[in-house]
C-alpha cells in the first residue's frame, strides 16, 4: 500500500505532444504541475519508429526549469550520452536490452552528471537488472512494447513491478519504479500500491480536457 512518504511523480511522454507546438507544450506541462517532461528518444532500429535527437532536446531545456527525464531506445547508447546530457537531460536511461556493458553505461552517465536509469522491456525477467540495483536512481518498468504511443498497459508488468519493489526493500535501496506504457487514471492507483513511484503518461495527459486535474488526479492514484 501507498505510504504517506511516497511522493508520487508524473513525468508526460512528449511523445503524444503536438510537435507543431512543442515548447508552448511544454510549457504548459510545467504549469499544470507536471514533475518531470519525459523524452523518448527513438532511432528506427532499436524500436521501430524515429522521434528526436538532441539538438532538438536542447531547445526544449530552453523553455522548462522542469528535469528532463531522458529515455534513450536506441542502438549503442555509448555513442550518445555525452551528447544528451550536454544537451540537459537530468536523468537519463538506458535499456537494458541495448548493450552488454551495462555497468560502464550506468558509471558513465553518472560521471557526466546525470541520474542514471536503467529500463527493461515487458517480457524481459526484472530479476535481470538485480545486480545494477545499488548503482541507479531509478527503474523505469516497460508495460507497453516500447515505440508508439497509445498502447495498452500488459496485465503481467504488475508481478514485475511487485517483484522489484519487494527486491529494493530487502536490500533497503531507494530507487524509484518508473512505469511507461498504458498508464492511465483507472490502473494509476493499481501501480502506486504495488510500489509505483514514477507515473509516465503520454496519451492520457494530452488527450485530456484538463491537464491539470489529469496529473493531479494520477498523483492521487
Amino acid at each position: 500500500m501507498r505510504t504517506w512518504s511516497q511522493m508520487i511523480k508524473v513525468s508526460p511522454s512528449i511523445l503524444s505532444a503536438n510537435f507543431n507546438e512543442l515548447g508552448a507544450d511544454v510549457k504548459r506541462l510545467e504549469q499544470c504541475g507536471a514533475d518531470y517532461i519525459h523524452i523518448d528518444v527513438m532511432d528506427g532500429h532499436f524500436v521501430p519508429n524515429i522521434t528526436l535527437g538532441s539538438v532538438v532536446m536542447s531547445r526544449l531545456r530552453e523553455v522548462t526549469s522542469l528535469p528532463l527525464d531522458v529515455h534513450l531506445m536506441i542502438s549503442q547508447p555509448a555513442a550518445f550520452i555525452e551528447d544528451f546530457i550536454k544537451a540537459g537531460a537530468a536523468i537519463l536511461t538506458v535499456q537494458y536490452e541495448s548493450t552488454v556493458h551495462l555497468d560502464r553505461l550506468i558509471s558513465q552517465v553518472r560521471s557526466l552528471g546525470a541520474k542514471p536509469s536503467v529500463a527493461i522491456n515487458p517480457a524481459t525477467p526484472i530479476e535481470l537488472i538485480f545486480p545494477v540495483l545499488s548503482i541507479v536512481d531509478q527503474v523505469l518498468i516497460m508495460t507497453v512494447n516500447p515505440g508508439f504511443a497509445g498502447q495498452r498497459f500488459i496485465p503481467y508488468c504488475m508481478d514485475k513491478i511487485a517483484a522489484l519493489k519487494k527486491k529494493l526493500g530487502e536490500l533497503n535501496l531507494h530507487v524509484d519504479i518508473q512505469v511507461d506504457g498504458g498508464v492511465t487514471e483507472t490502473n494509476a492507483a493499481s501501480l502506486i500500491n504495488a510500489g509505483v513511484d514514477v507515473l509516465v503518461a503520454g496519451s492520457t495527459v494530452f488527450q485530456s480536457k484538463n491537464m491539470a486535474e489529469t496529473i493531479s488526479r494520477l498523483k492521487q492514484g
